[in-house]
């Protein structure tokens, strides 16, 4: 495998309980405070399978945003919606099983013709998706493309 491109890094430190302050490697991102759902923690912040849930939708918006621009279409007012599915493994521990995101472009049918070029590439664009698809299931629809 090549050297690394790139590279930073993140700090977590817990706040009380189960409450987390994420610092980012960039002081203009700021910090993101994360908690676990009751019984554990009190929502304080998002959790991780939703900061999960957060990443993989975005990466994939703007995958398909970067492949849409290559084919000369523009996106603007692009929209994604992700489902998570939350099961229990063979050992009863709670894993992310599957994620189902639905990415709607707000194209016309004209726009959808000409961005069916970048529907068939863009997911490969997706640093985070196509990281993590060997451990979790990740399904994508594109509205005015997929049936």
């Amino acid at each position: 495998m090549s050297e690394p491109l790139s590279e930073f890094s993140i700090s977590i430190d817990q706040v009380q309980d189960y409450e987390f302050l994420v610092k980012l490697d960039k002081p203009e991102g700021g910090g993101i405070r994360t908690d676990e759902s009751p019984p554990l923690g009190k929502d304080a912040g998002p959790n991780p399978s939703r900061m999960l849930a957060a990443a993989i939708g975005n990466c994939l918006a703007a995958s398909l945003m970067f492949a849409c621009g290559k084919s000369g279409l523009k996106l603007t007012g692009v929209h994604a919606d992700v489902n998570v599915q939350i099961k229990r493994n063979e050992k009863r521990r709670l894993r992310v099983h599957k994620v189902l995101v639905t990415i709607d472009p707000g194209l016309s049918a004209e726009e959808a013709a000409k961005a069916k070029g970048a529907r068939d590439v863009f997911e490969d664009f997706c640093t985070v998706t196509q990281s993590i698809r060997d451990g979790i299931a990740v399904e994508v629809k594109v509205k005015g493309i997929d049936g």
